[in-house]
């Protein structure tokens, strides 16, 4: 018998997963590349109706990460980011039996034969995958709307993960023309109020203008003026730096606009800007090849789904190349990465301000790890992608919306500043940097002790 899949948003609020049996002549729809453009229903019964079915989608996606994760606050001791908010430690991932160290010893044949890996380490799904688009912390939305009057809450669905895990807010500024002055941020977020007063003086015109830029709003998919909105009312849409606050992340997430159909889209978590002067690629997954094509791409395709249909109906920001594009991404790589006064002038440890675990740890970075093969020093970087290839733990799958049948190619992210970054991974899947060093250690078969990966994890925080 022919059947028709149940839509994923009913089958969530129902508790169920059902094919129906189709009606008599009908066809099962085709996947489009093209989101649907003329809007039938009024806006007031699709947020009425969306508003109506938030609690069960939440509810589905918070059991999705509590089967997944520890989400518990156990903050380190003694150890920070930048401007003094605790990181997390310890691994999140949960295993379903046995420990790591034996996991570790299976082959990644047998771990997929056994359903082994652990669910923590497969691709996460967006908040509400079959709906997408841009999502923002609650501290995000709180703090634009208090100096704005801009809202970004969405009414058809929430942030997922704890604050405990996520960057410090607002984040500290660093500059690589000024670094005599330290932070710059003043503990402020910059915004279209304030950026004019913070920076005058310290910017040229190009970079000043530049950095308006990337604070004033512009459409986006889910908050501009249309009928098919996520905003309870018309928006002027948001400002690059409403992701990467303060020119670093606040950890927004929103989904991949290059991949169709929609269950095939990757989530993506944002990366931080600092440091994009010494990159040679852009985007976690998109080999964007300078600062500007991916401040373009982003403006005209990522805002939008990459959907250049929508981005016509709900106004998209068609930016001048030789000038606006040029003084935004010419701001960008004044951004720098917080200082680590552990490193010397060759990104390297000195001996004489480090600790014994912090060193013991570098030389596993250096050697049984092989960490350094990808992220070279000084930056940590080796400016290239490379597929993990995780699909070979694991049959293709199909959860809360995403289809998991691997990652593809991962930009190589330069890990210094790595633990200002949290969450981690391309989609923010790995909550410490435990989790980051437990993932590649099974991902990469290294065989790492449990004392090797507690000291490699006592390096990283140096970075």
């Amino acid at each position: 018998m022919k059947t028709c899949s149940l839509p994923w948003r009913l089958a969530v609020a129902l508790g169920v997963t059902l094919a129906l049996p189709c009606a008599q002549g009908a066809e099962e729809e085709k996947p489009s590349s093209y989101n649907p453009v003329r809007i039938t229903e009024h806006f007031d019964s699709i947020m009425q109706r969306m508003k109506a079915e938030k609690p069960a989608i939440r509810d589905a996606h918070m059991n999705l990460l509590e089967q997944r994760y520890d989400l518990s606050d156990k903050p380190a001791d003694a150890i920070t980011m930048a401007r003094g908010k605790a990181l997390q430690t310890g691994v999140r991932v949960k295993l379903e039996e046995g420990s790591w160290e034996e996991l570790a010893k299976l082959s990644p044949e047998q771990i997929r034969e056994q359903k082994r890996f652990p669910a923590g380490f497969m691709p996460l799904p967006h908040p509400n995958h079959p709906e997408g688009g841009m999502v923002f912390p609650q501290f995000q939305i709180d703090e634009v709307n208090e100096i704005e009057g801009r809202d970004l809450t969405r009414f058809d669905l929430d942030f997922d993960l704890p604050d405990h895990f996520l960057p410090e807010f607002p984040p500290p500024i660093y500059l690589t023309t000024r670094p005599d002055l330290g932070d710059v941020s003043q503990g402020k977020l910059v915004n279209i109020r304030n950026y004019f007063e913070m920076f005058n003086g310290i910017l040229n015109p190009k970079q000043l203008e530049g950095l308006r830029l990337l604070v004033t709003t512009f459409p986006q998919q889910q908050f501009n003026a249309t009928d098919d909105r996520r905003s309870e009312h018309p928006h002027t849409g948001v400002a690059c730096f409403d992701c990467h606050a303060n020119g670093h992340t606040n950890a927004s997430t929103h989904l991949a606009g290059d991949v169709r159909p929609q269950e095939f889209r990757h989530r993506i978590d944002t990366p931080t800007l600092r440091g994009v002067n010494i990159q040679q690629i852009f985007g976690s997954q998109r080999a964007l090849k300078t600062v500007e094509d991916f401040t373009e791409f982003e403006q005209r395709a990522a805002y939008f789904d990459g959907d250049i249909v929508m981005a016509a109906k709900k106004g998209v920001n068609v930016l001048e190349r030789g000038s606006q594009v040029h003084f935004m991404g010419e701001f960008q790589a004044l951004l720098n990465f917080p200082p680590a006064p552990k490193l010397n002038l060759e990104g390297r440890l000195d001996p004489a301000k480090a600790s014994e675990q912090e060193l013991r740890g570098e030389q596993i970075f250096h050697g049984k790890g092989a960490c350094a093969g990808c992220h070279v020093p000084p930056y940590y970087t080796d400016h290239l992608m490379h597929d993990l290839q995780t699909e070979r733990f694991y049959a293709p799958q199909e959860y809360n919306g995403v289809m998991a049948v691997g990652d593809g190619p991962i930009k190589t992210f330069p890990l210094r500043g790595i633990k200002d970054s949290p969450p981690y991974l391309h989609d923010g899947r790995l909550l410490t940097l435990d989790d980051t060093v437990e993932f590649f250690n099974l991902v990469l078969q290294r065989g790492l002790s449990q004392d090797e990966k507690a000291d490699l994890v006592a390096f990283l925080r140096t970075l």
